[in-house]
């Protein structure tokens, strides 16, 4: 793909390339459509929009295998928006050439880091535009998909956060035990050799410092403060109401924890989908909106003083249900009438080890949208037509949506969507 031409072409179609792939398959191809401007052995990137992978790589296993989220903190820390910067980075065991790349595109920012060869001469600044303009188009695409709390990307963020969660804890408790008992050895006072064994205990207390260090980083990226998120919240809502009659009260949560990412992304998008709906009654002169906060749950309110009509059928449209069926949560509604209405939507906050699987958390992006649509019933043409792709394309993607599944047909894929969703 010719990147470097006249004209804007190149560039968007080289960004739809990218966006168009399953969020798994993104970095690969956003690294090989890059390799062309600028040739680098390895990428990695640091999103702190996705719950589910936050940390990505892609390159020579040389490389990769050696980089972690330590390597990316900082990068994403000093990085300026709109900036590319270049130049020498210690990473994976040595010195080397890298361009990083920052996007302000998603609220707390994404980092690409582009690991490049010894000796590899300076990217220059028509290049480095279009890399960086190239990662904001990524990133604001990823922003829409994690504010909008699609409930296959739900389901992905949740298993993924049950497993990480465990394995964190596992790794932790493994080695906390054996740094501890280590000391305990160390600093007995029967020991001989006090340099040995001051130098033995600086290092076991080094280790400790950066296994914390590492799970406070995991954390920073997969949650947000409550007020935070409350916060954001509340920037949504308030040009809904700028030119109505009605008065939106916001109560944040009085609490100074943090929630996952993925929970407060399905906090915002279901108030917001549920007030849209409260302002449509013509009698509304106030609505409250707040989140209040316990060691199990988050429970986002709304009490309007309307006529108290609301149901859970008008009130729990489209994806609503879904997005609180994949975190094991639920929408109560308590209408009175002549007295207004009080919905609130509960969502889990402890994330279960072992996370029932969902059958569909196995296809990618674009398979699931052609897997929604076959579910409606429509055939390959009109699902080509739908998603701008070709007939053949669609039936390529049929085919492994069934063997990724496990079903014989399209009609019992489309059964098993149906029961999951």
């Amino acid at each position: 793909m010719e990147l470097t031409g006249p004209g804007a072409v190149p560039a968007l179609t080289a960004a739809y390339e990218v966006i168009r792939q399953p969020l798994g398959e993104i970095l690969p191809r956003l690294s090989t459509v890059l390799a062309e401007l600028v040739p680098h052995r390895a990428a990695a990137e640091l999103s702190t929009h996705c719950v589910h992978s936050p940390f990505k790589t892609h390159g020579d296993p040389e490389i990769i295998d050696r980089l972690s989220t330590a390597d990316m903190a900082p990068l994403l820390a000093s990085g300026v928006p709109g900036r590319p910067w270049q130049g020498t980075l210690p990473l994976a065991g040595g010195e080397r050439p890298a361009l990083v790349v920052t996007s302000d595109a998603t609220p707390r920012r994404a980092v690409l880091l582009l690991v490049r060869e010894a000796g590899a001469p300076p990217v220059d600044e028509p290049a480095t535009a279009l890399v960086q303009a190239l990662w904001d188009v990524v990133t604001s695409h990823f922003d829409r998909l994690a504010s909008e709390a699609m409930p296959g990307a739900l389901a992905r963020s949740r298993t993924a956060a049950g497993t990480r969660a465990r394995v964190i804890a596992e790794l932790g408790e493994a080695y906390s035990a054996s740094l501890t008992a280590l000391l305990g050895v160390l600093r007995s006072r029967t020991l001989g050799d006090a340099a040995a064994r001051a130098t033995a205990t600086d290092l076991a207390v080094s280790a400790l410092v950066e296994l914390r260090a590492e799970a406070e980083r995991d954390q920073e990226i997969a949650e947000e403060p409550a007020g935070q998120a409350f916060s954001r919240l509340a920037d949504s809502l308030r040009p809904l109401v700028r030119y109505s009659p009605v008065r939106l009260e916001l109560g944040a949560p009085d609490s100074t924890r943090t929630v996952a990412a993925d929970v407060a992304h399905t906090a915002r998008v279901i108030v917001r989908a549920v007030l849209l709906k409260v302002l449509e009654q013509e009698t509304v002169t106030r609505v409250h909106v707040g989140w209040q906060l316990t060691d199990d749950e988050l429970r986002a309110t709304l009490r309007d003083d309307g006529p108290g009509t609301l149901t859970h059928d008008v009130l729990a449209p489209g994806r609503v249900t879904e997005r609180l069926d994949v975190l094991d949560g639920r929408l109560d509604v308590d209408a009175v009438p002549g007295w207004g209405t009080t919905i609130a939507a509960t969502i889990p906050l402890r994330v279960s080890q072992d996370p029932a699987p969902d059958p569909l958390i196995a296809l990618g992006e674009r398979e699931l949208e052609v897997l929604a649509r076959l579910a409606l019933g429509h055939r390959n043409r009109a699902i080509a037509q739908e998603l701008h792709i070709s007939e053949s394309t669609v039936k390529f993607h049929v085919a492994k949506i069934l063997t990724k599944l496990g079903v014989g047909s399209r009609g019992e894929a489309a059964a098993l969507f149906h029961a999951v969703a």
